[in-house]
């Protein structure tokens, strides 16, 4: 809305006005904005009663004769009447559809009364809806060609009246707009957050489009009306203020729109015509009618004139608005100029699809705004669609296909999929658009982390690939629908496992199955014909290679896991998280149909491929998926079935693959309420009962006088049984068969008297950590059971701490992670045990056991360079091989950290592990600030003394290898990367309130650490380790002010009974300390201070008096006394000692303010409390 200007401004600009016109100007001017007296065109005498509107452009005008029409119109609908009188053009946006064509007819036959005020108003309505709040006042011109005239056409800000002004032409008008200077900055109308702004675009672009459509039979044509708003829309469009650049050129190509669309409508009343035409022409001479033929002629020639003239608006619209604003510098006006661009092609491709206009949409397809590029993308999608336009696009296609084909791998994830899409549609209605290197390169996307763009690469593989049916099959008729069907099912998976195999890109069919899912799910869900496909039960199969066969299992597998768990799969982004009503009843028929038809075939399948390890663990997971309310669940025989062929497998194969996959089958079938759970707790415990006898005879025939004997059969049968115990304890309790007890004393025997192999004693260490973790996840139920539970934790760290020194790099790191993983276990168990039965017992860990633990994490986690091989060795197989090792160095890290986590162990024996927080950054800097974070949950104190901690010991190793003279230490860090360690450490100290205390304590320490004990002598006239002070500043920028003062009077209180001459070199540390801490002005620094204090001072200021002037912003370090000796040039001062002994690291809520006397540099604390919460310093 346009609000009243002043007065004076209004009048200002009428005289201006006046003395700027000239001969060839009419030496009126019409002025128009909010102020109803100022509007010439509201004085007009109306029938209705109008409404007052504070701030409006215009209230409606109409004649005599207009209200009556209007009232005949709105006659039988009083409401409706009701919402469209009385309302300014910007007023009926807010009004809804039906209420804009009553007003705008309104407004049309007040144009035919008086063009040139209703013209105004139309003119003011655009002005209102950029968003500008001021004055439009307008001149009569009489010919564009006046050199005076164009010469007005500016845009310049008066800051003294505080307005902007903008002068263009709209010829016969130039109109002047004026509004302030402070409105520019605030949001217009179309760029409203919220649904304001989409909702005002809306209406925006409707009443634009109403007002063509309402103009189109009439006042369209009268070369008036149209010549001045393309005029004005673009003037506007061209303007450097954003509001109107962006309002209309909205307008302007909605505007083109409608007009496009009239000229459909004409080119179908000139087509009509033809038609009629030509069926007259074909009459005979007694039944042709001349008159009417010329009459028809007439009419398809005015229609024709029409719509030249139409074009001509359009081509004029195009050349002077979207030519200059599709490169605009705002990508709003870029998305809008593609996608009206886009609509003109779809519907009036006779004018606009053609190369002329197609190379802009391919040109913007390389703008850096995604939203641009989708604009574009999707308009051509819509070209594609339409099979008829599809010749005039080959050579844009040719053109442009290498970009499109790039924009697959788009960083904006919408541009990509919808890109993709695109190029899908374009195979379906172009056979030879793409070549089969495009084809090869667009189809390895189903192997895309992005599910939308991988599901989409689907489609086109499945319509490339897998939809053709095969001729054979159409020849076998009617007859024989189920082989025809097995037959194309057959040749579709051929197809799949060939694309598979020759694409090497990826080793998981799962990815390959979920991309296809959508398109191939009736495909990828027929499982009997998989089935007999593998069983070859048909003669209509030939026989599969022995790698085809793997690969269709898999493919069968992942299907089986897609429809029982859904698209949810790791390292895959995009996937919807809610799932409908619809989705889970199919999900459910659909794990009620694979459990139906596997608990059949199942063993029949693992009977034929038992010997095929890699297809068995393919095979082993499907029970994993089956539904146990599945009526075939209660024929236990079947079951049976399954669970003997299970085991016959088990004795086949002990590969770790095979034997998880059946421990987690298992751990699946003997889930609790399911109706096979009887029969499948049964199979489990005879298989395991085998298995621990034959373990007990092994062990008692290997076993003897504390030595382990046995040949390389009997060592491999116990390491084949140890396995699967260690498969199956993973993830059920076998707590009744007394592993623990069975394979203990193995632990105890050395290997210098022949201890059992590296191999056996891995297998067996993971085995009795899973016993430890499953006896401490039950509650005790009495304190023997307590008892033994403690002595069974006990005996297992010490036999575990005994490992950590064996000769096998493998047998050490499994040891250390049992230790870690049983101990977390342990603390866990402490939190959460059931208070009504008998606790647990609670088992510290022996100061030499932990010594041990860090011992161990810092020679086997911190060991090379973190950049060591990023240059060379780059095979692949090197490459893999360093990171399953930094894997396995980030496991043992984690596993200690825990420890601290968890309260196992002292938070001060992360102090070790902290050192290491910069020099191993990127490969364990996650894991040691998740650390840094979870500690200081706990207790933030001890965990800021831990960082004081670490960064002193580092500071003293550095200290001691200097004073020793030695070679570089690989564990000795340098005083530039310990400096760096403290300030990515202050970094950690966000909120600077929550963290007041801990950032307090930092520096508390850090000054005790340099001056303790510290007794100045000629010989040691500094500190040892007073250069740690210049780590500590690292940390002053997190200090608050007040803290700040504080610190800085308790290093005063240090350095009070010493002798300190701050410009010698050695005391330099203090100097650049206590500058960090006087920083306490915004964008100032310690080096900024430092330097401040060398310059010399003016002879008529001394630093004092210049204290004074700036306002007491920090504290003194100095008495007047030193400052005479200053000026003396003395080398030394003495600070007084302090008479109040008070502790100034107590932080209260509200700090007391501490003066520092003149007399002798005394710091006192009075009892007075501040108001702001700062500490004031008196001179």
């Amino acid at each position: 809305m346009i609000p009243d200007p002043s007065a004076a401004a209004a009048s200002r600009l009428s005289e201006q006005k006046k003395n700027s016109c000239d001969g060839e100007n009419s030496t009126g001017a019409i002025s128009h904005s909010g102020d109803e007296s100022g509007n010439e065109n509201r004085r007009k005498s109306v029938r209705r009663r109008k409404r007052p509107h504070d701030g409006s452009e215009n209230v409606k005008r109409t004649n005599t004769k207009a209200s009556c029409s209007s009232v005949s119109r709105a006659r039988g609908s009083h409401r409706k009447q009701r919402h469209v009188e009385a309302v300014t053009l910007f007023e009926v946006v807010t009004m809804g559809r039906s209420a804009m064509q009553e007003v705008i007819d309104d407004w049309i036959e007040a144009y035919v009364m008086d063009r040139d005020s209703s013209l105004l108003d139309l003119i003011s309505f655009f002005i209102q809806c950029s968003g500008c709040k001021g004055v439009v006042t307008a001149e009569m011109c009489q010919t564009k060609e006046n050199s005076d005239v164009m010469s007005k056409m500016v845009e310049k800000l008066d800051e003294i009246a505080g307005l902007q002004y903008k002068k263009f032409l709209a010829f016969p008008w130039i109109l002047t707009v004026t509004w302030p200077m402070d409105t520019d900055s605030v949001e217009y109308p179309l760029i409203q957050s919220g649904p304001y702004g989409r909702w005002f675009h809306s209406e925006f672009c409707d009443f634009v489009s109403v007002l063509v459509a309402q103009c189109q039979h009439s006042v369209i044509f009268d070369s008036y009306l149209m010549n001045t708003l393309i005029s004005l829309l673009t003037e506007l469009s061209n303007s450097y203020i954003r509001a109107f650049r962006h309002t209309c050129t909205l307008a302007a190509l909605k505007l083109l729109s409608s007009l496009v669309g009239v000229a459909l409508s004409l080119s179908v009343g000139i087509e009509n015509n033809q038609k009629l035409y030509k069926v007259q022409k074909t009459k005979n001479m007694r039944q042709r009618s001349t008159p009417q033929l010329e009459r028809i002629q007439k009419t398809i020639t005015e229609l024709q004139e029409k719509r030249a003239e139409i074009e001509s608006m359009m081509d004029i619209i195009f050349k002077g608005v979207f030519l200059k604003r599709y490169r605009d510098v705002l990508p709003e006006i870029r998305s809008l100029c593609m996608e009206e661009l886009g609509l003109w092609m779809k519907l009036y491709n006779l004018v606009f699809l053609n190369d002329s206009y197609l190379k802009y949409m391919g040109w913007m397809m390389n703008d850096k705004i995604p939203d641009v590029r989708l604009k574009c993308v999707l308009a051509l999608q819509d070209l594609y669609g339409d099979a008829q336009l599809l010749p005039k696009l080959d050579l844009f296609m040719s053109r442009f296909k290498d970009r499109l084909i790039s924009m697959t791998l788009d960083k904006d994830n919408e541009v990509a999929v919808q890109t993709m899409k695109l190029l899908v549609l374009i195979s379906r209605k172009s056979d030879d658009a793409l070549s089969s290197d495009d084809y090869r390169q667009l189809l390895q996307f189903v192997y895309s982390s992005q599910r939308p763009l991988a599901v989409t690469a689907g489609e086109l593989l499945y319509s490339r690939l897998l939809n053709p049916l095969s001729p054979e099959s159409e020849a076998l008729g009617e007859s024989n629908a189920e082989e025809v069907h097995k037959q194309q099912t057959y040749a579709r998976l051929k197809a799949l496992l060939k694309f598979y195999q020759e694409s090497e890109l990826h080793q998981h069919v799962v990815y390959l199955v979920d991309s296809l899912w959508d398109c191939a799910g009736v495909l990828l869900k027929d499982w009997p014909t998989f089935t007999s496909i593998l069983l070859q039960n048909s003669s209509y199969t030939p026989g599969l290679a022995r790698s085809e066969e793997a690969v269709l299992v898999e493919i069968m597998v992942a299907s089986v896991r897609q429809a029982s768990e859904g698209p949810a799969l790791v390292g895959r982004t995009g996937v919807k998280k809610v799932m409908s009503a619809r989705e889970k009843k199919q999900q459910t028929d659909d794990c009620a149909k694979l459990t139906e038809h596997f608990l059949v075939v199942l063993p029949k399948l693992l009977s034929k491929f038992s010997h095929s390890w890699d297809i068995v663990v393919s095979l082993m997971k499907i029970p994993q998926y089956f539904n146990p309310e599945c009526p075939e669940a209660e024929n236990t025989q079947v079951v049976s079935s399954l669970l003997a062929e299970v085991g016959a497998v088990l004795e086949l194969h002990s590969g770790p693959d095979v034997l998880e996959a059946a421990a987690r089958s298992y751990l699946s079938l003997c889930a609790d309420g399911a109706s096979w759970c009887s029969v499948a707790q049964t199979a489990r415990d005879s298989m395991i009962q085998q298995w621990v006898d034959k373990l007990k005879v092994l062990l008692e025939d290997s076993v003897k006088e504390d030595s382990f004997s046995a040949d390389e059969e009997k060592t491999g049968e116990i390491l084949t049984t140890l396995r699967k115990l260690r498969a199956f304890h993973n993830c059920h309790d076998l707590s009744q068969w007394s592993l623990f007890e069975l394979l203990s004393p193995l632990l105890s025997i050395e290997s210098v008297q022949g201890g059992p192999p590296p191999q056996v004693l891995l297998e067996l260490l993971q085995c009795l950590c899973y016993s430890m973790l499953w006896s401490l996840s039950t509650s005790t139920e009495t304190r023997e059971k307590a008892v033994v539970q403690r002595l069974q934790l006990r005996l297992f760290c010490e036999r575990c701490h005994h490992c950590l020194t064996h000769s096998d790099h493998s047998v050490r790191q499994q040891a250390f992670l049992g230790i870690c993983d049983v101990l977390t276990a342990h603390s866990y168990q402490l939190q959460v045990w059931d208070p009504t039965s008998c606790g647990p017992l609670l088992y510290t860990p022996s100061p030499k056991l932990q010594r041990a633990l860090l011992t161990f994490v810092c020679t086997h986690t911190f060991v090379g360079s973190d950049f060591d091989g990023q240059s060379r060795d780059s095979e692949n197989s090197e490459v893999e091989m360093k990171l399953e090792d930094l894997h396995k160095r980030r496991n043992l890290l984690a596993a200690y950290c825990k420890l601290i986590v968890h309260g196992v162990l002292e938070m001060s024996m992360a102090a070790e592990v902290f050192m290491y927080y910069m020099k191993y950054y990127n490969d364990f800097g996650d894991i040691i600030k998740e650390t840094m974070y979870r500690t200081r949950q706990i207790d933030k104190i001890e965990s800021a003394r831990t960082l004081v901690l670490c960064l002193q010991q580092l500071f003293t190793r550095l200290r001691r290898e200097q004073e020793s003279g030695g070679g570089a230490h690989p564990g000795v860090q340098t005083f530039t990367s310990i400096k760096e360690l403290a300030r990515r450490f202050a970094l950690t100290f966000g909120d600077l309130v929550k963290f007041r205390e801990c950032v307090v304590t930092i520096h508390r320490s850090g000054i005790e650490f340099v001056f303790q004990g510290f007794n100045q002598m000629p010989e040691t006239p500094t500190p040892l380790y007073l250069s740690y002070l210049t780590i500590l500043s690292e940390f002053s920028s997190k200090l608050l002010k007040p803290d700040k003062k504080t610190v800085l009077c308790y290093l005063q209180k240090h350095t009070a009974e010493h002798i300190v001459n701050l410009r010698e070199e050695s005391w330099q540390p203090l100097v650049y300390y206590r500058a960090s801490l006087l920083a306490v002005a915004e964008g100032e620094d310690a080096a900024s201070y430092v330097s401040s204090d060398r310059k010399p001072h003016p002879p008529n200021r001394s630093p004092f008096s210049r204290q004074k002037l700036e306002g007491n912003k920090s504290p003194c370090p100095f008495s007047p006394t030193e400052s005479k000796m200053s000026k003396m040039q003395r080398p030394s001062f003495i600070p007084s000692n302090q008479t109040t002994e008070v502790d100034p690291f107590s932080v209260p809520v509200e700090p007391p303010a501490k003066r520092l006397r003149t007399d002798g540099s005394v710091l006192s604390t009075n009892n007075d409390v501040d108001d702001d919460d700062t500490v004031e310093v008196e001179l």
